[in-house]
């Protein structure tokens, strides 16, 4: 999987369309939850976006500290279905914590984790904070990497 990173101005139409596309194909379609994706916050993001084959497999969009939590942010966290198998998951994953890593330092990162997920999101260092909560009707929890 080839990785590009793009702040949003950066992003070509076909990119943004692509994006959105994925994020409602999975978030929207396939989890059946209605809820409002586009939330003025790409704007303030970085966009990590994952190619096969020059199309969008997998993407996550991050934040720097201050602008979503307290922590630097990784959020809409998602791979194509039938690319599952593969480990783009991890792959999209890592390169994000790099991106932070690398534009904002060593710095916390908090997530809003989908809480099946825990265990994915364990085995990256990151460790649940608090309780559980419902997030679009989704149980979620919150989770920090140090």
């Amino acid at each position: 999987m080839r990785i590009e990173i793009k702040k949003f101005n950066e992003l070509d139409i076909q990119e943004l369309y692509d994006v959105l596309q994925l994020r409602s194909e999975v978030f929207v379609v396939e989890q059946d939850c209605v809820y409002q994706d586009m939330d003025d916050k790409d704007q303030l993001a970085l966009h990590i976006m994952g190619y096969k084959n020059n199309k969008i497999v997998a993407y996550t969009r991050v934040f720097k500290p201050g602008d979503y939590f307290k922590e630097a942010s990784i959020g809409r966290v998602v791979v194509r279905r039938f690319e599952r198998k593969y480990g783009y998951g991890l792959e999209i994953m890592r390169a994000s914590i790099e991106t932070i890593h690398k534009n904002y330092g060593i710095v916390p990162i908090h997530i809003s984790a989908q809480k099946y997920l825990t265990k994915f999101y364990n085995s990256l260092g990151f460790a649940m904070i608090g309780e559980e909560y419902l997030e679009d009707g989704i149980p979620h929890v919150g989770m920090v990497k140090e």
